[in-house]
């Protein structure tokens, strides 16, 4: 399959809520995950790119929303992530997935994406057929926020370190930015390594502010995935907001965007609140 003649650079991922997107094949607990990737962004990206039967791969899985999708489209999936927690979710995500999708090999293992080839059984490294997966956005999350109607007082937040407790050594959502971009780097050289020829890589992210200046996160990811051998194919747009008839866009928002783009606005500063998210394909050169 020739992805371009298949897919549009926009992708209507926002037409259902997330929670609705992701239905009976995940546990209560997903919800606790600061960075969940869309069901729809991950089913799109994954029926495009890839065929029933092929090998689809996530080295920073969270919840295991791309093993999940790959799976429930026929894929076999395998996951990586380096908190023991996120481990156990995917794990119970995939088990609920295959009561509905017997028969396909999905698999999850805790470990550090910078040695993926190491996570992967022998037989994968070099025959991946797709990797799919979302960088952590440093300290740019807000975790996941429980308001008075839950807490009975004050809003409390939880997972914000992209962990419910104490931090895994390997993580680097939680580093400076140099520290980083510089580790992703290692982490796009890892999955240049463990993918056939004709492989790709889709990676879905957006700008953030850091220091009180707009990062154009994309941007520098497209920039280390040339460094790790990669090349740009396409630069797409995932759309976080309903796309309706009339042509405009109802974001779907978190609480804490709703509060800081007015917080923003009402201080006078320039905010907006974010409708899609920034999906880059990078291709090996054997990649048609």
């Amino acid at each position: 399959m020739n992805a371009t003649d298949t897919i549009s650079t926009l992708w209507a991922a926002g037409q259902r809520l997330p929670r609705l997107q992701r239905g009976e094949c995940y546990t209560s607990a997903s919800s606790a995950h600061p960075a969940k990737m869309w069901p729809d962004i991950a089913r799109h990206a994954i029926a495009a790119y890839s065929e029933p039967g092929e090998v689809v791969v996530d080295p920073m899985c969270g919840i295991g929303t791309v093993c999940v999708e790959a799976v429930r489209l026929g894929r076999r999936a395998w996951g990586l992530d380096c908190e023991p927690e996120w481990v156990a979710t995917t794990a119970a995500n995939l088990h609920l997935t295959r009561r509905h999708h017997p028969g396909i090999e999905a698999r999850v293992r805790r470990g550090d994406a910078r040695r993926l080839a190491a996570n992967l059984p022998r037989a994968l490294r070099g025959n991946v057929d797709l990797i799919v997966t979302s960088p952590p956005y440093g300290r740019a999350t807000h975790g996941r926020a429980y308001t008075h109607r839950e807490t009975g007082g004050k809003i409390a937040k939880t997972a914000y370190r992209y962990s419910t407790g104490k931090p895994a050594p390997e993580q680097l959502a939680r580093a400076g930015l140099e520290r980083l971009l510089d580790g992703i780097e290692q982490i796009l050289t890892a999955c240049h390594a463990v993918l056939k020829p004709t492989g790709r890589l889709i990676v879905t992210c957006r700008p953030f502010n850091v220091g009180g200046r707009l990062l154009d996160f994309p941007s520098e990811l497209a920039l280390r995935g040339e460094r790790a051998g990669f090349r740009l194919e396409e630069r797409c747009a995932a759309l976080l907001a309903e796309w309706r008839d009339d042509f405009g866009l109802r974001p779907i928002h978190s609480f804490f965007g709703l509060h800081n783009t007015r917080t923003a606005l009402e201080s006078g500063k320039p905010a907006f609140l974010r409708c899609h998210e920034d999906v880059l394909v990078l291709t090996k050169d054997g990649a048609p």
